[in-house]
């Protein structure tokens, strides 16, 4: 049974999310004291935490930040606050998910899942043309380089590099943003390529992303 962390300081709240991962196959697990909450998630033999980014003497990025530092246990950030730049943040500092409140209890055990599903079926590491594909992090690494990918970004360029050689269609692409929980149409599907071909050029994978008209798209 998979162990759920939950850093949240709102005590009804708390019993909320660990009834709701009890009876739902997790054992949800609070925590009581937020005295030294990194070293706390640390020493916890967890499988996911649930943080919340407002929570007593310190703020949950920064929490986020110095578990990053020594331990890759996934971690979804809850917050009240619904801010581009907090989720923007929360992704740099190498969050998994990102969650705004209030939230339906089923879409936060959608994104739990997703996160586990991405776990299981990808590897933390892969490599591209020299360059190290870190999914977890959701970042590209060469020669000390590091870039930041978004989350749909690293989803699009990793379900790629899976099929590597085969044209992968427009359809096929957003089918797999759906299952994961990253629902994208398809005017914001040709946003994200773009985007993605930019930031590939920055760590010298220059048209590595060919699209075939009416087929797809493929990574050579």
């Amino acid at each position: 049974m998979k162990k759920i962390l939950i850093v949240e300081d709102d005590a009804s709240l708390q019993e909320e999310l660990k009834i709701l991962l009890d009876n739902n196959g997790y054992e949800g697990r609070i925590l009581h004291s937020f005295s030294n909450v990194a070293q706390a998630i640390l020493t916890m033999d967890v499988d996911l935490v649930l943080l919340d980014i407002l929570i007593p003497t310190v703020n949950g990025q920064q929490v986020l930040k110095a578990v990053r530092a020594k331990s890759d246990v996934p971690i979804i950030m809850v917050t009240s606050k619904n801010s581009e730049v907090d989720e923007v943040l929360s992704m740099s500092y190498g969050a998994d998910d990102y969650i705004t409140k209030p939230y339906n209890p089923t879409l936060l055990l959608l994104h739990i899942e997703a996160v586990f599903k991405r776990i299981n079926k990808q590897n933390a590491m892969d490599v591209y043309c020299g360059v190290a594909v870190n999914v977890l992090r959701s970042t590209l690494e060469k020669d000390g380089q590091e870039l930041l990918l978004s989350k749909n970004e690293m989803a699009i360029f990793h379900y790629l590099l899976q099929h590597k050689g085969c044209i992968v269609s427009r359809d096929e692409l957003m089918d797999y943003l759906w299952d994961t929980n990253k629902f994208i149409d398809d005017n914001t599907l040709t946003v994200n390529i773009t985007r993605l071909r930019k930031k590939l050029e920055e760590i010298g994978l220059v048209d590595v992303i060919e699209t075939r008209r009416g087929q797809g798209y493929l990574l050579v």
